[in-house]
C-alpha cells in the first residue's frame, strides 16, 4: 500500500508543479548573481551515467570521499565527494542500482518525497542536523546533496549546477 501510495503522491507533484519541481519562477527584476566559484567541478559516474556536479561556492575546499550513506534502506552503490568550510560540510554525490520510481520513494524512510524538475525526489534531515536532498536522475542513477545547517542554503545552488551526461 505505501509503495502504491508513493507513485499516486509522486505522480499528483508532478503533475501540479507542471513538470516544473522545484525550478525556480521567472521573475521581472534581474536574478540574483552566481557565487563566485574557486575550482572546475568533478564528474561522478554510475556505470556509464556520468554526471557532472558545479564548482563549489568560494571557500569552500575538497575534504575528501564517501562510499556510504547512513539513511538509505539498502545497500546501493555510492559515490560522493565531501567540501568543507570550518566546521560546515557539503556531500554531493551519486546513488547507483535504483531503477524505478517506486524503489526510489521507499529509500529512505521518513523522508518527504517530493519533485525536482518532473523527477521524484526525496528531503529529509538526520538526527545530527544533516539536510538532505536527493532525486532519480535516471534509472539506476540518483544524485545526492547533503549539508550541514551552515551551508543547507547552498544545497539549492548545487542541484540546479548538476548536469548529466547524454542519455547513452
Amino acid at each position: 500500500m505505501r509503495r502504491l501510495a508513493a507513485i499516486v503522491l509522486m505522480f499528483a507533484l508532478t503533475s501540479c508543479a507542471g513538470g516544473a519541481g522545484d525550478t525556480p519562477e521567472a521573475h521581472a527584476t534581474s536574478p540574483p548573481a552566481k557565487p563566485s566559484t574557486t575550482r572546475k567541478g568533478v564528474a561522478l559516474a554510475c556505470g556509464a551515467t556520468k554526471v557532472q556536479l558545479p564548482a563549489m561556492p568560494a571557500g569552500l575546499r575538497r575534504a575528501g570521499t564517501f562510499r556510504r550513506l547512513g539513511s538509505l534502506t539498502r545497500r546501493l552503490d555510492v559515490k560522493g565527494v565531501t567540501w568543507r568550510h570550518s566546521d560546515e560540510q557539503v556531500y554531493v554525490g551519486v546513488v547507483c542500482g535504483v531503477r524505478t520510481a517506486e524503489q526510489f520513494a521507499t529509500l529512505v524512510s521518513r523522508s518527504a518525497l517530493t519533485a525536482y524538475k518532473g523527477r521524484p525526489a526525496l528531503r529529509w534531515n538526520t538526527r545530527t542536523g544533516l539536510r538532505n536532498f536527493m532525486w532519480l536522475e535516471r534509472p539506476g542513477t540518483a544524485v545526492y546533496i547533503g549539508a550541514t545547517p551552515g551551508l543547507a542554503a547552498q544545497i539549492k545552488h548545487i542541484a540546479a549546477g548538476v548536469a548529466p551526461s547524454p542519455a547513452p
